[in-house]
């Protein structure tokens, strides 16, 4: 079954994501807007919808908390998906297990 992207590819999302952070360092009231409605503030950026399946939580950074994201658990003995043998096969990926999903934490810092 493919998930519909709605024209989302990870180059656009991480392309609103850099634009969306860029905004929120100066537009006090948009960044409001992006900690209580993210796809509103997203829709602000680009009024392409995201995908339904996609799901996206913005946390304000305040002092010296730092959110870090752990990968979905895997069990030691279980086998790889198809995905994931494509990017080993393929050499895709950043060698990472999260195939991107999380962009935000993995390099918002480096963009900002």
């Amino acid at each position: 079954m493919t998930q519909e992207t709605n024209g989302w590819t990870q180059e656009k999302a991480n392309e609103k994501l850099r634009v969306l952070a860029k905004r929120a360092q100066t537009d006090m009231e948009f960044r409001k807007l992006a900690l209580a409605d993210p796809a509103a503030a997203i829709a602000k950026i680009d009024p392409a919808p995201m995908p339904a399946w996609f799901k996206i939580r913005f946390v304000d950074n305040a002092g010296a908390t730092l959110t870090v994201v752990l990968p979905d658990p895997i069990k030691a003995d279980s086998e790889l998906s198809d995905a994931e043998l494509e990017q080993v096969a393929g050499g895709g990926g950043s060698g990472n297990r999260c195939g991107g999903s999380c962009v935000v934490s993995c390099g918002i810092s480096a963009i900002v």
